[in-house]
């Protein structure tokens, strides 16, 4: 179920005993926490509404809560935070989880309670039996994949909701400078509502000034721009965004990936693949699939596999010398750029 859905069907009269909200969207998080919440009197919400935090203290401690009736109400909302023990993922918590407390619980849920796990995770282990036990016991909600049609209509609610008007064409264009990220879309749109509170109607004019772009889109720009040969244009943004304080590692990191999965996507597509199918193979966002559709229509498979092996070549560099990164980046650039034009 994604949250749209969720936010559609959700019965504060009859909702389910146990949720898991997999994904790492803040805004949605806390717009799914407020729902939650929504369900205990405010005037009960002190004595029963319970949080914690796996990486804190101990699930044991949460099922206790659980089982427990509710004070002088009807119903309690246990909340539990940040349990890696359903992923693979190493953590420094040093607590210690007696997880059939949890898996014990999940088989005869009380009644009375509402138990919901946020799981802010890209990915869970579905081999461990204690994430077999959760999702078999739970309504899950994924906020990791929302389609980009969702987020042009979630950002259309929202600004509906809060007053003010918006074409298509300026929703399309927040949500491509954000690479559909709700919480810089959420970012962008405060900053509009207060631009545009006295027409109350959202324009194209100020959204690039005001709605602050992706790492992953600004790195897209970047990847277009090396495969253009645009070579003063792309040194021009790599220094933008170490100005911005991004990690020179990082930003190649994101550059091998989106070369890798314009090189996966073009393949793919040969052999008969579609947007939707490219996105569920390569377990990638729609968006990014949609994007990488349209740059990969411009460029050949050798400028691609070239340019994915000199960001290698230039990782292993940025790890083994002590150079300037932005001069190592350069002269990959240069090098492309050379290659390229006697190809």
């Amino acid at each position: 179920m994604d949250y749209l859905t969720f936010k559609q069907q959700f019965d504060l009269k009859n909702p389910e005993k146990v949720y898991l909200i997999q994904g790492d969207q803040d805004y949605l998080t806390d717009q799914i926490k407020q729902q939650f919440i929504q369900l205990i009197p405010e005037e009960e919400q002190e004595m029963n509404i319970g949080i914690y935090d796996m990486e804190e203290e101990a699930v044991g401690n949460a099922i206790g809560d659980a089982k427990s009736i509710p004070f002088f109400g009807e119903r309690r909302l246990v909340i539990i935070k940040r349990p890696f023990f359903l992923t693979g993922a190493k953590t420094k918590s040093k607590v210690d989880h007696n997880l059939d407390d949890l898996i014990e619980y999940l088989k005869y849920p009380e009644p009375s309670t509402v138990l919901v796990i946020f799981a802010p995770y890209e990915k869970l282990d579905a081999r461990k039996k204690v994430t077999k036990a959760v999702k078999t016991a739970a309504q899950v909600i994924d906020i990791n994949q929302s389609s980009e049609q969702q987020v042009k209509r979630l950002v259309a609610e929202i600004v509906t909701d809060n007053g003010y008007q918006i074409e298509p064409s300026v929703v399309e264009t927040i949500v491509q400078r954000t690479s559909a990220n709700l919480t810089l879309i959420m970012n962008g749109l405060e900053k509009l509502f207060l631009y545009y509170q006295d027409t109350k109607v959202i324009e194209a004019d100020v959204v690039a000034d005001l709605v602050g772009q992706s790492m992953e889109q600004n790195v897209f720009d970047l990847v277009q721009l090396v495969l253009a040969k645009k070579v003063t244009k792309a040194i021009e943004l790599y220094h933008s965004l170490l100005i911005e304080g991004e990690e020179p590692l990082r930003i190649n990191a994101v550059l091998v990936q989106q070369f890798r999965l314009l090189l996966q996507v073009m393949i793919l597509k040969k052999h008969g693949y579609s947007q939707g199918s490219l996105a569920t193979s390569l377990k990638v966002h729609p968006y990014r699939i949609k994007l990488a559709l349209q740059v990969g229509n411009k460029f050949n498979y050798q400028d691609l596999r070239r340019g994915y092996l000199g960001l290698i070549d230039l990782e292993t560099s940025l790890k083994s010398t002590s150079q300037d990164p932005q001069f190592l980046f350069e002269l990959f650039l240069l090098k492309f750029a050379d290659v390229k034009a006697s190809a």
